[in-house]
């Protein structure tokens, strides 16, 4: 059992991990660290390296430890005010001799001073910095270009790979299509240090040829980037890690990393993978101050490549373990339903146990709310969904009453006159205070429809990419009749907001309409050709008709904005690659493709109004995110398919992508502990989700087709004791069990949880 870290405590060192449950201040921790290090004299800034992961992340950290340093050293100009205070941080520094307290004051005075030398960084900003200092020994190409993805190559590899196997007249019957091949060879280079499966795969077979096309992916996909000078995020981890491990370059890499590093703390390091602790372990393990700071509980991208079993062994490794056990978020009343809820069930494996933690808001923050328990549980029962009490629900229909149900519960709460008191003043709860968590982009804009349906603004945020949207396509049609204005491609163009033709002008104006619409984009075409894609999105909007004609529609202000960024990353790619009209057709057309999959920063949409409504957002974008009221509507809604082609999943704990298919050796076996891995996430997703909330969580759980391996109802239905993780699977009850089981919740949980039955739908 681990104990609670305490900030004023003796300082960690040694390898530290820190368990830092949902809302107890990991970056607050870092921060208070950081400053202790250097006020005390531990470290100077210079030697401290703070590294994170994601630029925003970076950008929140640099800004929380330089407030932090700029309080503590004003707050000691004062001695005896501070050790009065109510900053216990203040406190412990202020308690020595005065000649002590001045020195300290002095050292934060020159941290700031120095404060733009300070490393922190992400993990891949470190790598690059490290690379670049390791000079020869880093292997590190200064001439190269860094790109964020090379999903544009391995599109061009499997073309080439697929036609070479498949294209030529003796060539055998395909066994895979080439939409399949893509997936694989995708999946094989987004996650290369995984290992590949099934290996020893008859090359015949279709788990041969699926096994041999992702091999020669990853081959040829290195060739073209070292042909091409390219380098992306896993180069600068692979090239550093193998730098600090070779027997002839390592001993000297890293002794100079431990030269210039006296601290290190690592922040979200449940989100870190085996090549980024390898490089930690190598450099800083045994020899440097490493404090680790993550939640293992909220560990939920492995689809990324990140990976909890690097979390887990480096907690096994660690000179000392200890948790953050004050929840700085939520209010008391929350934490104990929520506590109820997760009955301090294991999330995936029995080191990843949703522990007590203590409040520091002891009391309800959301006052005068229709409904006032701080957790809400909406049952929908066979009946809402017209559903015989025999069968099973349909899962179409049921999402579509929880939508309902949603959008009429939201639009009561914002008219109810509710008051927030969030910073000790009481203020009228506003649209940009409710967010609403879903699993996926559908679930998303089902959401966002019915919201807006019974007037509540609500906007998609954070999880939806601009090239998902119809304005994206609008472009890649423009474009596609600018490069070949020929009729058909004209005539498309004219229906898009560029043009703004009505389907009924087109067949009015007949054959007559080339003659008007022909000179006008050959214009255009001669713009974008000539001065570029800005210049073009000037021309097109003189005389403000564009714009207006966008603005006057409901969603005009947000179809505006997503025009306009795709402007600016259709003139990025057109300047940074060199790339003309016909390639700029091309690159959108695989943008527009790619936007099924999770967004960049860069491509993510933007509305500063958005604040004005609420917000929609994935579970995955909303962690680190908290809002007064949260509303997670789909933890009951899991679809568990019977054969997926590709399969994560861990082998004698080396992470590994089967990508054979159904057909492949060991896919029976390989897809039972790729479905329990997946059955670990899924609970940390919903943790992730339910613990969003400051004030108050409204959930539903609901009889479907798609229930019995979610999260919620494996929580709710799934007998467990503390420690030990629910079933994968539970079996749909009764309506008449189902309301037993929620008795017996309401009664753990007193006043904290309400179970509430759907309003009744039409």
């Amino acid at each position: 059992m681990t104990s609670d870290f305490d900030i004023c405590g003796p300082l960690p060192t040694g390898t530290t991990v820190l368990e830092a449950s949902a809302g107890t201040g990991k970056t607050f921790t870092i921060a208070a660290l950081a400053t202790r290090y250097v006020a005390e004299g531990r470290a100077e800034l210079s030697e401290l390296m703070l590294v994170t992961f994601g630029r925003m992340a970076t950008q929140e950290l640099r800004e929380r430890v330089r407030q932090r340093l700029v309080s503590a050293e004003q707050g000691l100009a004062e001695p005896a005010t501070a050790r009065d205070g109510i900053d216990d941080l203040l406190r412990l520094l202020a308690t020595a001799p005065d000649d002590e307290v001045a020195l300290r004051r002095q050292r934060l005075a020159t941290a700031l001073a120095d404060f733009d030398a300070a490393t922190l960084t992400t993990t891949h900003g470190f790598c690059l910095q490290m690379l670049r200092g390791l000079g020869v020994a880093g292997d590190l190409d200064p001439d190269a270009t860094f790109v964020e993805s090379v999903d544009d190559l391995a599109v061009d590899v499997t073309g080439d790979l697929y036609l070479r196997k498949f294209g030529r007249p003796d060539s055998p019957e395909p066994t895979m299509t080439y939409v399949e091949a893509l997936d694989v060879v995708r999946a094989a280079v987004e996650d290369r240090q995984a290992a590949l499966a099934p290996e020893g795969a008859e090359s015949a077979t279709t788990a041969g040829q699926r096994h041999g096309i992702a091999v020669a992916a990853r081959r040829e996909v290195e060739v073209r980037k070292r042909r091409a000078r390219l380098l992306d995020y896993d180069d600068l981890l692979t090239r550093l890690r193998d730098a600090l491990a070779d027997d002839v370059r390592g001993p000297a890499a890293r002794g100079r990393l431990r030269a210039r590093y006296r601290v290190v703390l690592v922040d979200e390091f449940q989100d870190t993978d085996p090549v980024q602790w390898q490089i930690l372990s190598l450099a800083f393990h045994g020899h440097t101050t490493l404090v680790l700071i993550g939640d293992p509980k909220q560990a939920i991208y492995a689809f990324r490549g990140g990976d909890v079993i690097a979390y887990l062994d480096a907690t096994r490794r660690a000179t000392t373990a200890a948790t953050l056990g004050r929840n700085w978020r939520s209010d008391s009343p929350l934490l104990a339903g929520l506590a109820v809820v997760f009955g301090q069930a294991a999330l995936g494996d029995p080191g990843i146990v949703v522990r007590p933690v203590d409040a520091q808001h002891v009391t309800r923050r959301l006052l005068g709310a229709p409904a006032a328990a701080p957790l809400r549980l909406r049952v929908v029962r066979r009946d809402d969904t017209h559903t015989s009490p025999s069968k099973t629900p349909l899962v179409g229909p049921t999402r579509a009453v929880i939508a309902a149900d949603l959008a009429g519960d939201v639009a009561r709460l914002l008219s109810s006159g509710a008051q927030l008191c969030l910073d000790g003043r009481n203020r009228l709860l506003a649209p940009g205070d409710v967010a609403v968590l879903t699993h996926t982009n559908k679930q998303a804009t089902l959401v966002r429809d019915a919201l807006q349906a019974v007037g509540v603004p609500a906007v998609v945020t954070g999880m939806s990419d601009v090239f998902s949207t119809a304005v994206a396509a609008e472009w890649l049609v423009l474009l596609q009749a600018l490069v070949q204005p020929r009729g058909a491609r004209v005539r498309t163009a004219a229906l898009t907001c560029f043009v703004g033709w009505t389907a009924t002008r087109l067949a009015e104006e007949g054959d007559d309409a080339l003659d008007v619409l022909s000179p006008q984009l050959r214009g255009w075409a001669d713009v974008l050709r000539l001065r570029g894609v800005p210049t073009l999105l000037e021309t097109m909007t003189e005389g403000g008709r564009l714009v207006e004609r966008l603005l006057s529609t409901d969603a005009g202000e947000r179809t505006l904005t997503d025009l306009r960024h795709v402007a600016q990353a259709l003139h990025a790619a057109a300047t940074q690659s060199q790339l003309g009209p016909a390639a700029l057709v091309e690159w959108l057309g695989h943008r527009i493709h790619d936007a099924r999959s999770d967004a960049t920063e860069e491509r993510l949409r933007r509305l500063e109004s958005d604040a004005d409504a609420v917000q929609v957002v994935t579970v995955h974008r909303s962690k680190g995110l908290e809002f007064p009221i949260a509303y997670v509507p789909y933890g009951w809604d899991r679809f568990k398919p019977s054969t997926p082609d590709l399969l994560r999943l861990h082998v004698d704990g080396r992470r590994t992508l089967d990508v054979g298919g159904p057909s492949g050796l060991h896919y029976e076996q390989h897809r039972e502990v790729h479905r329990a891995e997946e059955a670990g996430e899924d609970l940390r997703l919903l943790y992730v989700a339910l613990t969003r909330a400051q004030c108050q969580v409204v959930t539903w759980w609901a009889p479907s087709t798609n229930t019995t391996a979610s999260a919620t109802h494996r929580l709710l239905f799934g007998a467990h004791q503390p420690g030990e993780q629910p079933p994968d699977s539970v079996p749909l009850p009764t309506d008449a069990l189902a309301d037993t089981r929620f008795a017996e919740l309401s009664a753990a949980a007193g006043a904290a949880l309400a179970v509430e039955p759907v309003d009744p739908q039409p």
